[in-house]
């Protein structure tokens, strides 16, 4: 049977709840965005360790990060076509099957040359991940749910903090930077496992579907003006992740001070705070609104990047706190944003748009990517250097995004 949106009963005036289907969703969906996210995430730390074991140039680390952002990105843009033709279930099932191969080849790479491809291969499969998930959370929650849900799901890239980065880590130090990939296919194929068996069909989309072939379809789409200024919004936002943590771990182990014995602390602290404060956000974005909690985070973001950035030799607790208030505005701004954005493409317009508005964040990200890697030098020591005009591009796309965003809530369709 179709799976349709569903909502408990609720008191007037009280927002309403989840259905016991909900959560149980909500946790696959999040324990799927935990495997993913953290397969990303973990070339960062990775990268104080991959970098001189493979003999790696800062322009080279940056193209093993942007290799996946650029065949993610056209990934979504391949399947943009026909992502509403199918049951979302089983789009999601192949491409995380592929995602895994994925990883499991990174795990076995013993050459620059070998992750590189590998990183492709499993940005071609794991970049459309997200927009399948975007698209199945509109489809199962209403407009009033969906900050909190986001909250939800953005406590996978918490919890891939708190709990993957640092055991990923420990694993590096113990064996071998290897490691973590290879424990991430294990912990893929249950994760994979249990959405195969528990969650329902989601395809209640293909009842509105349309008559369009698939280049048809994805022209419809791109034809609606705004469509592109959520794409822009989104691009932007997605260029400070991605410029400034390829590089994190090199610039807080030798421009910082920090051991790499305390990385994985810094990792664990940052994620415990913001597995905390991610619901939070998504509470508040319900409750006031997307704009008001996205501009606050903008504000945040500006100013602890821009003290982040200037860093010198410093101790580990003050670290920490600038990492944990700068993650509270960066999700401060994405959690309203995906709250927002989820609702602007009609239902079935919505599996296309969600794969070209997660293609267009892959893309802007491996351009990031890309631009901080020949804007950055690494010294003889292993400095980072002009590291700070880094967080001085970040901080101009977030005013940017911050002025866009106003537009695209003026012209938006109707929340479906």
């Amino acid at each position: 049977m179709p799976a349709t949106p569903m909502t408990s009963g609720s008191p007037a005036g009280a927002p309403p709840s989840f259905t016991p289907y909900q959560r149980f969703a909500t946790g696959m969906l999040t324990l799927l965005q935990f495997a993913v996210i953290l397969d990303f995430m973990i070339m960062s730390p990775l990268g104080a360790m991959i970098m001189p074991a493979m003999s790696m140039s800062a322009q080279q680390f940056g193209m093993v990060v942007s290799a996946y952002a650029f065949s993610a990105g056209i990934s979504g843009l391949l399947t943009a076509g026909f992502a509403d033709r199918f049951d979302r279930k089983r789009l999601l099932l192949f491409f995380y099957t592929g995602f895994l191969l994925g990883t499991l080849w990174c795990g076995l790479a013993s050459s620059y040359e070998m992750l590189l491809v590998a990183r492709v291969v499993t940005g071609l499969f794991g970049g459309v991940i997200g927009s399948i998930v975007m698209a199945i959370t509109a489809d199962l929650f209403p407009p009033a749910l969906r900050g909190r849900v986001m909250g939800l799901l953005q406590g996978g890239f918490a919890a891939s903090q708190v709990l993957g980065l640092p055991f990923g880590l420990f694993l590096a130090s113990r064996w071998s930077w290897h490691a973590p990939f290879l424990a991430l296919v294990v912990l893929g194929v249950i994760a994979g496992g249990v959405i195969a068996v528990g969650m329902k069909p989601v395809n209640a989309h293909l009842a509105a579907g349309r008559a369009d072939g698939v280049a048809r379809h994805l022209r419809h789409t791109l034809s609606q003006p705004r469509h592109w200024m959520a794409f822009a919004v989104t691009a932007l936002l997605t260029t400070g992740g991605f410029m400034l943590m390829p590089f994190a771990s090199a610039f807080v182990v030798h421009n910082v001070g920090v051991s790499l014995d305390h990385l994985p602390a810094v990792y664990l602290a940052t994620g415990i705070f913001t597995l905390i404060v991610s619901p939070m956000i998504g509470r508040l974005s319900d409750r006031l609104g997307p704009m008001p909690v996205f501009y606050t985070g903008c504000v945040i973001t500006v100013v602890t990047v821009l003290y982040y950035t200037h860093l010198g030799p410093s101790s580990l607790a003050l670290l920490i706190v600038v990492n944990v208030v700068m993650f509270a505005g960066i999700f401060s701004r994405i959690i309203p944003w995906q709250a927002m954005v989820s609702g602007i493409p009609a239902p079935e317009q919505r599996g296309a748009f969600s794969a070209i508005n997660s293609a267009m964040q892959q893309l802007a990200g491996g351009v990031a990517s890309l631009v901080a890697g020949h804007i950055v030098t690494i010294g003889e020591n292993g400095q980072v250097h002009d590291f700070p005009h880094v967080g001085y591009v970040v901080c101009g796309s977030t005013l940017v995004a911050a002025a866009l965003m106003r537009r695209v809530a003026r012209v938006r369709a109707p929340v479906h």
